[in-house]
């Protein structure tokens, strides 16, 4: 039953991402800062929460669970570094997401070739 959770909530971003990307003039890339900006959002006042613990991975890999890590991990912070905490504590709960992202950048670019479209 939790996969079937995981890939309905994980799905349905991706059903929204694709009709924002086929209806709108809205930029892929928008989109998925848009993603990320809603996670933050929606962490900051507590709906995200709940949706994570019901979807598990199907609500926490997606860009919309890495906004939610972060306002999660700033809230943490400010708790108990105080004002300091807004500027680490996104970063240090998202480090080693960050981290695998740059880690799989790097590698696709050594094993490809890039080019430029013509």
């Amino acid at each position: 039953m939790d996969y079937i959770k995981a890939f309905l909530v994980g799905g349905t971003f991706c059903l929204i991402g694709q009709i924002l990307i086929d209806k709108t003039k809205l930029t892929p890339a928008r989109i998925l800062v848009s993603y990320v900006v809603i996670g933050v959002f929606l962490g900051a006042i507590g709906l995200y929460k709940p949706l994570a613990e019901f979807a598990g991975a199907g609500a926490t890999v997606p860009l919309t669970g890495f906004g939610y890590n972060l306002a999660k991990g700033v809230k943490e912070a400010v708790n108990q570094d105080g004002f300091l905490g807004i500027f680490t504590g996104g970063l240090k709960a998202c480090a080693g997401g960050i981290a695998i992202a740059v880690f799989a950048g790097l590698l696709a670019s050594l094993i490809f070739k890039p080019r430029d479209k013509a």
